[in-house]
């Protein structure tokens, strides 16, 4: 049997929950760059996303989110753009859920912007008469089935 040399296994590459990015500061988008809500991850570290300009892109995620950063279906990220392809752009940034909403604060996301936890309330709302789908039988008209 070989002695083992290394570091560690599969635990050390996950390494610790870093809490540093708690409190960082908002960034908001330069040249080149444009916010974007994820529509539906591919797989392959990829994803497709719909620009805030109304374009919808394939999105590479960078390598040092990849795996550190958990992207999913409704969040906002920072993109930044192709200079030669416009179809595609890479993901710089995924703001927090609380980021997102002092996004829409400030102006930066338009009004009609579904945050990823909105989505699940708005749909809630619109639908309050729905759960009064159910219909109820007295014995005569179950009788007469």
């Amino acid at each position: 049997m070989p002695k083992n040399k290394g570091k560690g296994g599969k635990n050390r590459k996950r390494g610790k929950n870093e809490a540093d990015d708690e409190k960082r500061e908002l960034v908001f988008k330069e040249d080149g760059q444009e916010y974007a809500q994820v529509l539906r991850m591919l797989g392959n570290g990829r994803c497709e996303a719909m620009c805030i300009d109304g374009t919808k892109r394939l999105c590479h995620i960078r390598g040092k989110m990849h795996k550190k950063v958990w992207i999913a279906a409704g969040d906002i990220i920072l993109v930044g753009l192709r200079d030669y392809q416009d179809d595609k752009a890479d993901v710089i940034l995924k703001y927090m859920p609380d980021e997102a909403r002092l996004l829409k604060a400030y102006g930066e996301l338009p009004e009609n912007t579904r945050l990823n936890e909105g989505i699940a309330n708005t749909l809630d709302e619109e639908d309050e008469g729905a759960g009064d789908d159910y219909i109820e039988f007295e014995d005569e008209d179950i009788d007469k089935i």
